[in-house]
């Protein structure tokens, strides 16, 4: 079965500094229908004004994964990472018992537009951790890359969730499959572009979810780049 969430019907905030469209329940917006995808929390699409940011502020028994997809996030937190996240690169941290951190765009004329991913842990009360990886382009192109898992396998980062995240670079006469083991669920979220999941159409914004497919299609792209979630 496949359920398709449209762009559009994300949840909306503009702040002004930052504009965020909410994948589920979040902050201000909330939809008793859209909670989450399994262990899948939280995708915000999230636009920060130059010279401003997210000031520190604290989490706990979460896997935080950044994505960037343009400008660069820097990243300040209380384990003692100063780090900048620019394009292609894939950031974790594990908040476990408790980090503080901050996150802002230091450009003065370019706007940070990244993707941020809660991913509700298997274990609470670990020790804090972070991790950081670079995937280069070529990685990705026409295929799904496996860019964060629970076993840190092919190069990802490692996340304490039963959790596989892919991402894939695709145009036209690119395709992929991934099969998915039995019991497992997808969620697809095509951040730019458009593309076929399964024969059904999505275009930027746009998500996917798959519950008792075999597997997941990629076809039919255009100038698309997308985050397959495999849950259990």
């Amino acid at each position: 079965m496949i359920t398709i969430r449209k762009s559009q019907e994300r949840g909306y905030a503009d702040h002004g500094w930052l504009k965020s469209y909410h994948s589920f329940s979040f902050a201000g917006y909330y939809d008793a229908e859209h909670m989450g995808f399994g262990n899948l929390r939280v995708i915000n699409e999230d636009r920060i004004a130059p010279g401003m940011g997210f000031g520190t502020h604290s989490h706990s028994d979460m896997e935080i994964v950044s994505y960037v997809l343009s400008g660069n996030l820097a990243h300040k937190d209380s384990m003692g990472n100063v780090k900048g996240i620019p394009p292609g690169d894939v950031q974790r941290m594990s908040a476990g018992t408790g980090v503080q951190h901050s996150e802002f765009n230091h450009a003065k004329d370019l706007e940070t537009h990244f993707l941020q991913i809660w991913i509700e842990p298997n274990t609470r009360g670990i020790a804090p951790s972070y991790e950081q990886k670079t995937f280069a382009k070529t990685d990705k192109q026409g295929k799904l890359k496996l860019v964060a898992s629970s076993t840190g396998a092919e190069g990802s980062v490692a996340i304490n969730a039963n959790a596989d995240l892919y991402a894939g670079l695709f145009d036209k006469g690119e395709t992929a499959n991934l099969t998915l083991a039995v019991n497992h669920k997808s969620y697809v979220h095509l951040v730019r572009g458009e593309l076929k999941v399964n024969g059904v159409v999505l275009r930027t914004g746009d998500a996917a979810k798959l519950v008792n497919e075999q597997a997941v299609h990629i076809t039919d792209a255009v100038d698309a780049e997308v985050l397959v979630f495999v849950l259990s």
